[in-house]
């Protein structure tokens, strides 16, 4: 049994929330934060620099780099701190990239205190560590794949809830207006619906897209 602290690093671009988590947190036995990072961009350059355990990271940072990038980015290099992602948002469209790009954690920001301090432990001992509502959308996943959307047809989706065009989805996405025609015939076939408006609907009321 080691005494040595976890260090923890704290990335969020709300000065209010690093102050909440950094309260919460200090008063735990073990956990040390040894860093502060308002953007994305500084995450990562902290992280590589060594001395972190685990990182407790946005997804959504405004301008520049996500959450789910830095993340990406944190976890591929060799010895990587734990990466445990604090957010409000639940939805796949947020959790599925957060979770590939190598996330151990994820965690709603207003899970009770004692939570989020076994979430920091039990990621720093290498196991995962998810609220609820994530894991139960994972397992309905595992289950059920043929009725969930892949995640290219989740950001299609997305762009179309936010009023794009075929055209427009294709330049954002790089992708040809053929192929985001197919990804939104596939997407409406799983869903059981016949329009982009009706594929909105159904894919915010079942919590893949978020708006």
């Amino acid at each position: 049994m080691t005494d040595t602290p976890i260090r923890l690093l704290l990335a969020d671009d709300h000065p209010v929330v690093r102050a909440g988590l950094r309260a919460v947190l200090e008063t735990e036995p073990g956990l040390r934060i040894v860093a502060e990072a308002a953007t994305a961009e500084d995450a990562v350059a902290l992280a590589a620099r060594g001395g972190i355990d685990v990182v407790l990271m946005d997804l959504q940072f405004g301008a520049g780099m996500s959450g789910a990038e830095a993340t990406a980015r944190i976890t591929a290099r060799p010895d990587a701190p734990r990466v445990v992602i604090v957010t409000t948002y639940d939805t796949d469209a947020d959790t599925l990239p957060a979770i590939e790009a190598g996330a151990t954690g994820y965690l709603l920001k207003d899970a009770p205190p004692e939570d989020l301090a076994a979430a920091v432990r039990t990621a720093a001992a290498g196991r995962t560590a998810l609220a609820p509502a994530v894991a139960s959308r994972l397992m309905h996943r595992l289950r059920a794949p043929g009725t969930t959307l892949t995640r290219r047809e989740t950001e299609v989706l997305v762009l179309v809830a936010e009023g794009l065009s075929n055209q427009a989805i294709g330049e954002r996405l790089h992708l040809t207006e053929g192929t985001v025609k197919s990804h939104l015939t596939r997407s409406y076939a799983k869903l059981g619906v016949d329009s982009r408006t009706a594929a909105v609907a159904a894919a915010t009321a079942l919590g893949l897209i978020r708006r």
